[in-house]
């Protein structure tokens, strides 16, 4: 009888421990990180009339289209070709796009276009007759604006009346602006020359870079004086292009610990489940997803991980490190994680894990299974130029299609990888 006994404690003995084995747990750390090295301009470009050479001359117009947000201005920069070194802007930030409650600005905005002197040459009397480039300012001077009279005593028509500006707004975020060469005739007739243009990203309603082609009282920089001289806008150009690019902030993150063999909140080619991946797409919202799967079948675990400085994840700016959140997790063998926080710049993008999410057990960098997805909710909007961009502080357009990958080279720009924009890693 003692024997038997002993024979069956040792075999529940066994049965207990390979249970154990079944659901031995282990702790791993889950960190996300916002490595995108950002840029300060959303977009910039050039433009120039279609002569040989590409002035635009008086009774000629030039055209660009742009996209822009509240609280984002177009900035430009021209020269007046019958001069040393002056050119034409708007006043720093640039012409204001919207109106204060949101409405688009249309039809004539001359009124906010300036004449500059660019401080690096002597000016001569204004006409076809200037010689270039003429004898250098000894020492150079600041950037200054030219009312009326310039340091020489030489008289200049308003820049409003020598250039016509027109702003068209093409719907969804985007504008035409078009330039008009209205000086013939008057006694500051000039070509003008091939230019630039940008327009900065706007985060926490200030932005990025006010002043991205010119400083008043301060010194030309960055090409501009190519411009001013010579009309030359190839230098600045590049420097533009060089500072444009991605930025964008990601939300609170949604970490999901579950068993099972699908992500329990989204997948590609169905629509939106109701279940809160909406909020968290178009506002940075995770807790009402949050809340929804704590209570579905096979989650075992569910965080939202703020940045403990900004809430959410800022990128990298100017060097410094980008915003990092980390997570201890308790996890067994056949546990999958999966995540998803929001391209903050978008209208309803987020980043999330993809295909059967992750091993919950496995260690390294495993951003490569991150993807960019597009919720389906909201009208797109060029990223982080989107007047109904929630983080831009605009209300989303409602839309209802399926979910689905966002190429990186999309109908509105050319991003980074997924990989350069988020790291992920399980320790």
């Amino acid at each position: 009888m003692l024997k038997s006994m002993a024979v069956l404690f040792t075999a529940l003995a066994m049965v207990s421990c390979n249970d154990d084995d079944d659901v031995k747990t282990q702790s791993a750390t889950i960190t996300i990180e916002n490595v995108l090295d950002s840029k300060p301009l959303v977009e910039s470009g050039t433009f120039k009339g279609s002569n040989t050479p590409p002035v635009i001359l008086p009774g000629q117009s030039v055209s660009f289209s742009f996209s822009a947000a509240k609280n984002q201005y177009l900035t430009f920069a021209t020269m007046y070709g019958w001069s040393n070194d002056l050119f034409f802007a708007p006043e720093n930030p640039g012409i204001k796009l919207y109106n204060d409650d949101g409405t688009p600005i249309t039809g004539d905005v001359s009124s906010q276009v300036k004449l500059w002197d660019n401080g690096t040459r002597v000016n001569q009397i204004p006409s076809a007759d200037v010689m270039h480039p003429g004898a250098a300012e000894a020492p150079a001077k600041n950037i200054k604006e030219v009312s009326g009279t310039d340091d020489y005593g030489n008289t200049y028509l308003p820049a409003s009346q020598l250039m016509k500006l027109s702003l068209v707004y093409n719907g969804n975020s985007t504008f035409t602006l078009t330039i008009m060469n209205n000086s013939g005739g008057t006694n500051n007739e000039t070509p003008f020359s091939p230019g630039v243009w940008a327009i900065s990203y706007v985060a926490g309603g200030n932005l990025l870079l006010p002043e991205p082609i010119y400083s008043k009282d301060k010194p030309s920089a960055n090409g501009l004086t190519d411009i001013a001289e010579a009309g030359d806008n190839a230098a600045l150009n590049a420097y533009l292009t060089g500072i444009t690019g991605t930025f964008t902030p990601l939300s609170p993150v949604l970490v999901v610990v579950y068993r099972g063999s699908e992500n329990p909140f989204f997948r590609t080619g169905e629509k939106d489940r109701g279940m809160g991946l909406k909020e968290l797409a178009q506002q940075g919202n995770a807790d009402v997803l949050a809340a929804a799967l704590k209570t579905a079948a096979g989650v075992k675990a569910v965080y939202v991980l703020k940045d403990m400085s900004n809430t959410v994840l800022l990128p990298r700016i100017d060097g410094a490190a980008g915003g990092k959140v980390s997570q201890q997790l308790t996890v067994a063998h056949g546990d999958r994680v999966a995540l998803a926080t929001m391209y903050g710049f978008s209208n309803d993008w987020f980043f999330a894990t993809s295909g059967q999410d992750l091993d919950a057990t496995q260690k390294g960098d495993v951003s490569a299974m991150i993807g960019l997805y597009d919720n389906g909710t909201a009208v797109n909007q060029y990223p982080g130029a989107g007047i109904t961009q929630f983080n831009l502080a605009g209300t989303p357009l409602d839309e209802s299609k399926v979910i689905e990958a966002v190429p990186s080279a999309n109908e509105f720009t050319t991003l980074p990888s997924a990989s350069n924009i988020i790291k992920v890693t399980l320790h």
